[in-house]
Parts: C-alpha cells; structure tokens; sequence
C-alpha cells in the first residue's frame, strides 16, 4: 500500500543590512508519513518554485535540491543555493507583486514528487527587496534617486501601520527601509544642484527659497548665469522711446523686462541691444536659446554677492565678471533711467544715456 506523507512547513530569512542580505532564503518542513510519523535521516527529492500574483500563478523562479531530513524529520534548505530549473533568485524583483512558494516533495529522494504545498510570502523576502529596492550608484541622476526615496517610503507606510504589531521578519524589513531611506537622502543631498556648480551650461548663482515665485516644495530650481560675457561694450536700447518697466527688480522681473524690452524696440536687429543678444545666446547641447535673458537688478546684485567679486559664500569669482566696469540690468528707476551693477565694490548706479555700452551677462532659470 502506498505511503502517504503530510509536512509541517517554516519559512525563516534572517534580515541584515540592504548591502549584506544574502540571496537566499532559509526554508524550513517536517515530514511525517501517513501515520504521523516522521520520516527521519532520509534523503528526499523536493522541487521549489516562486509564484507570482496567486498561489496558482506564474514561476518565476524554480530550483531542485535532495536535502536530508534528521531526526526529528525536519529538512533545512537554503533557497537560491539549489539548481536551478527556471529563472534565477538573484532576478526576483519582490517590490513588484505578491509571491507565493510551492514545494513539491519526493520522500524517496527521486523526482516522483507526491507532496505539494503552496503558501504566500508574507513578510519573509523584505530584506531582499530592501538589498535592492533603493541601491544607489555613481551614475545615478537626481531624477533616479529621488523616484527610489518615493519608492522606499511607499514602501515605508505599507508596512507601518501602527494599529498593527510587527513580527520580527517585518520589524528587520522597516529598519532596513529607514537606512536606505537615510542614505538616500544624503545622496539627494549630494545631487542636489548647489550654487557655484557648474549646470545647464552655466554656474548656479541663486537657488529658490520658500516664497519665492519659482520655489518647489521637495525640488531644486534656481537661477544660472552665463559663464562668461555676451558682450564687452552694447547698447542698452536704440529705440528712441521705451516704457517703462520701473520697479521690476526683483529675480523674477528679469525674464519679463526682456520681453518688454525687445517688444517696445521693434524690428531692431536683436544683436544690438543688451536685451535683445541675451535672448539669442544658447549653450551647446542644451537646447536654450530664447531661455537667456538680461537680468534685472537684484538678479545682478546676487551675482555681485556669490559668484562675484562680493564672494558671500567663499566661491571667489567664479562668475569671471570684469571688475572694472559696469553691466546692464533689466530695470529701470523711472522712464530714461536705467540701472547699472559695478563688479568691484557691488555699487548701484542709474544712466540716462541708453545708448552708452556695459557690459552684458545673461541668465536662466532652471
């Protein structure tokens, strides 16, 4: 007559560190024949595979060992370390779906496998999904990391819901969670543009802070200056009239004053007029051209400061401003007055005569 055979299964992982967790995950099942009794010191044949989405679903891994069991019938596999069938363990993204594992056991140590079981995965691959899940590298934009923090705090409030007690496979999980998470933010913190850097074909001379118009709660944006002069000597108009744009001085105003500047000018060629050569410079590979502008006041005034001759934050000139002279700003005091930014001592001066020629360094804004 032939055996039946029952098993009693334990999964256990030990969760390490994302950046030691092993791939492989310890399987643990007793075996008992039809009479409750263990099947002890024999060699048995088991097939172990990893569904997807259902108990039904799927393999996307499968492997065979012929593990022994001891005395008490319990056989101890280590899975990832078998041969495989289908797939590989390494290959198993966990964040991407529900897993089940099925085993199929051969008491007889052969392939005529008479016992199966499938259950799901609970907890149990966290540690693997938190190896790599939010592994950072070199070649890594911001972009990349910053989608792999989301990811890792999605994965966070799964996880952590604090109406329910956390087992110690899940408990392993989140404290490998708020590491990565943790390093990821320090490499944020490292990506994150920063004024001086050279960016987008320009140095970075302003970042926005909360309040004002471009700031992005969770983001980087910012100003960019040219890195070097559009121009030794311009005029800042040949129209004999313009409006006035008087008080629009602020980093946000440049933009506007140039549209202003080149629509009141006409059909002026736009290389011969301060506004207008801003408009036409580009940077190579960046595909900017009509992003460039003639700055106004305060957006000259910062780059004075911090990447200037003014070198609030220790940068030194960086910018390459010529400290002899003056450059033209976007604003204008009244109708006819127009002011000027000096790059040695940071002084501030107005001009009624628009068709003298300053210097000229265009910005962006990213």
């Amino acid at each position: 007559m032939k055996k039946l055979y029952t098993f009693l299964v334990a999964i256990i992982l030990t969760a390490t560190t994302f950046a030691q967790a092993p791939e492989k995950m310890s399987y643990q099942a007793v075996v008992r024949d039809s009479g409750d009794a263990f099947v002890t010191n024999q060699v048995i044949g088991m097939q172990i595979s990893i569904l997807k989405t259902t108990a039904t679903g799927t393999a996307v891994y499968v492997e065979t060992q012929t593990p022994t069991t001891n005395v008490n019938g319990l056989v101890t596999v280590e899975i990832g370390t078998g041969t495989p069938v289908t797939g590989t363990f390494a290959g198993i993204d966990w964040s991407a779906d529900t897993y089940f594992i099925k085993t199929e056991t051969d008491p007889a140590g052969g392939t005529n496998y008479s016992i199966t079981g499938t259950s799901q995965l609970l907890s149990v691959p966290y540690a693997l999904h938190a190896k790599t899940a939010a592994s950072v590298t070199e070649t890594q934009t911001l972009t990349d990391v910053v989608a792999l923090g989301n990811t890792v705090n999605n994965q966070l409030k799964l996880v952590t819901d604090p109406t329910e007690p956390q087992d110690a496979a899940t408990k392993a999980y989140v404290d490998a969670l708020e590491v990565q998470l943790a390093a990821l933010e320090d490499r944020i913190t490292a990506l994150e543009p920063k004024i001086g850097d050279s960016y987008l074909g320009g140095i970075i001379f302003y970042i926005y802070e909360p309040g004002d118009a471009g700031y992005v709660p969770g983001e980087s944006h910012g100003l960019i200056a040219a890195t070097s002069d559009q121009s030794t000597g311009i005029q800042w108009t040949l129209s004999a009239f313009h409006t006035a744009i008087a008080g629009a001085a602020s980093y946000s105003d440049g933009a506007a004053n140039t549209d202003a500047i080149i629509a009141q000018t006409g059909a002026a060629p736009a290389n011969t007029y301060a506004a207008g050569l801003c408009r036409l410079y580009s940077t190579s590979g960046n595909n900017d051209q009509g992003l460039w502008y003639l700055p106004s006041k305060d957006e000259l005034n910062l780059m004075y400061a911090n990447i200037g001759q003014g070198d609030a934050l220790g940068l030194g000139n960086i910018g390459n401003f010529y400290n002899s002279g003056y450059y033209w700003t976007s604003t204008e005091l009244i109708t006819n007055a127009v002011f000027l930014q000096g790059f040695l001592y940071g002084n501030v001066v107005t001009t009624t005569n628009m068709g003298i020629e300053q210097r000229v360094r265009a910005v962006k804004a990213f």
